[in-house]
C-alpha cells in the first residue's frame, strides 16, 4: 500500500511539474518520460505538453520517442479542431433563417474566441447554449438537416428533457460529430439555482454576430461549475478543466476590475462555493496567481473547517490522475463520493436515490457509456 501511494505521488508530481515548469522537461530522464506520457494521456494533457514545449522551441531537446508521441497528439488535436470548426460552420448553415444567438461553451468557445485554453486542448463535441424557448425549433431544424437523435432508453431521454440542463446529444449522420444543446448551466432540479438570463445578457459576440461566448467572469465560473458539479464515478474530476481555469484566469486576470467582477458575479449567480474550491486548488496545484484579497473575500463561502479539510482531500484524490499501474482504492472511493455530492447538489433526495439506483443497475449490467471520440483518438496514439 505504501509503495502504491509513493508511486502515485511520483506520477502526479511528474505531471504537475511538467505543467508548471515545462522549461525543465528537456532534463527529464527517459524512464520518467515514459511514465509522464502515460499519466498525461490519462489526464488528456498530452497536447498541452506538446504546446508548451513547442512554444518554447524545446521539443527537439526531449527523447525522440517522447517527441513522437507528442507530435502524434498534436496531429490528432489539429484534426479535431478542424472538425469542430467545420461543425460550427455547418450548424450556422443549418440554422439559416432562424434568428437565434448561439453561445459557444467550453472548448468550442475557447477555440472560436482564440483563447489560451484552446492551445493543445483535445476537442470532442460542440457545446451550445441557447434560450430554452427556442430549443425545440433548433433541434427540429438540425434533425431536418442531417443530425439525428442518438438512441437512448426512455428513462435517459426523460431524464434529459425533464430534469437536465441539456437535451440528449445529436450526432451527424455522415460526420459522426456530436452537438450538445444546453439551455442553462445546471439542471432545473439543482439546489444551486442557475438563471440563464444574465448569461445571455452579458454574452460577448464574435466576428460572426450569430455566435457568442460567455463573458469572461461567466466563462471562468462555468468552467468551475462544470468541473465540480459534473463528477464521473470512473473518471473523477478532470485536471484538464482546472488547467483551463488556470489559463482563463491568467488571461483575463490582467484586465482591470476582473477579479472584483469575478467575486461579485459568483455571488450574483450563486457560484461562490465552486469559485472558492477552484481558486484554492488552482493556486495550490498549478501555482495560479490569485490576489490575496479575492481569497479573503471568499472566506465566507468556504465550508466549515472539518468539512473543508475533507473536501480538499477528496477533490485532490478525484482530480489528480493515478499511476496507471498502481490504482488506489481511496481514489476510487473519492471519485464516487464526489460523484454523489455533485448529484446531491443537482437533484432532490428522492430523485437522486432513484437515479443512483438506476445508474448502479446499469453499471452492474455493463451498460455502455457514451464514447468520447476525441479521447478515443488520443488513446490510439
Amino acid at each position: 500500500m505504501a509503495s502504491a501511494v509513493a508511486q502515485n505521488r511520483r506520477a502526479q508530481s511528474l505531471l504537475l511539474d511538467a505543467l508548471t515548469t515545462p522549461e525543465r522537461l528537456p532534463t527529464l530522464p527517459p524512464a520518467d518520460w515514459e511514465l509522464l506520457l502515460r499519466v498525461a494521456r490519462q489526464a488528456r494533457l498530452l497536447g498541452r505538453l506538446e504546446s508548451e514545449l513547442s512554444r518554447r522551441c524545446l521539443l527537439a531537446g526531449i527523447p525522440p520517442r517522447a517527441a513522437a508521441h507528442l507530435r502524434a497528439a498534436r496531429n490528432v488535436i489539429a484534426h479535431r479542431r478542424t472538425l469542430v470548426s467545420w461543425e460550427i460552420d455547418r450548424i450556422l448553415w443549418a440554422l439559416e433563417g432562424i434568428d437565434v444567438a448561439l453561445i459557444l461553451l467550453k472548448g468550442t468557445g475557447y477555440l472560436l474566441a482564440g483563447l489560451p485554453p484552446a492551445d493543445g486542448r483535445i476537442f470532442a463535441d460542440a457545446d451550445l447554449l441557447i434560450p430554452e424557448e427556442r430549443l425545440a425549433e433548433v433541434e427540429k431544424r438540425l434533425v431536418d438537416r442531417g443530425w439525428f437523435r442518438m438512441e437512448i432508453d426512455p428513462y435517459a431521454d426523460h431524464y434529459y428533457r425533464v430534469w437536465m440542463h441539456e437535451i440528449p446529444p445529436l450526432r451527424h449522420g455522415e460526420r459522426g460529430t456530436e452537438i450538445d444543446l444546453h439551455h442553462r448551466l445546471l439542471p432545473r432540479t439543482s439546489r444551486i439555482k442557475s438563471d440563464p438570463g444574465p448569461l445571455f445578457a452579458a454574452a460577448v459576440p464574435l466576428a460572426d454576430p450569430r455566435l457568442r461566448v460567455l463573458a469572461p467572469t461567466d466563462m471562468v465560473l462555468h468552467a468551475l461549475v462544470h468541473l465540480f458539479l459534473e463528477g464521473d464515478p470512473d473518471e473523477g474530476l478532470r485536471l484538464r478543466d482546472l488547467v483551463d481555469v488556470h489559463d482563463l484566469l491568467g488571461h483575463f486576470g490582467q484586465r482591470s476590475g476582473f477579479w472584483e467582477d469575478l467575486g461579485a458575479r459568483a455571488r450574483e449567480l450563486g457560484f461562490e462555493r465552486p469559485l472558492f474550491h477552484g481558486l484554492h486548488h488552482a493556486q495550490r496545484l498549478l501555482g495560479t496567481p490569485v490576489p490575496a484579497q479575492v481569497l479573503r473575500d471568499l472566506a465566507d463561502a468556504a465550508p466549515a473547517r472539518p468539512l473543508r479539510k475533507l473536501m480538499q482531500m477528496l477533490i485532490e484524490l478525484a482530480l489528480l490522475p493515478e499511476h496507471p499501474d498502481h490504482p488506489l482504492r481511496r481514489a476510487s472511493i473519492a471519485r464516487w463520493l464526489i460523484y454523489v455530492r455533485s448529484h446531491w447538489l443537482r437533484m432532490p433526495p428522492e430523485l437522486l436515490a432513484r437515479h443512483l439506483a438506476r445508474k448502479a443497475w446499469q453499471r452492474f449490467r455493463g451498460a455502455r457509456k457514451r464514447i468520447d471520440l476525441a479521447q478515443l483518438d488520443l488513446k490510439q496514439q
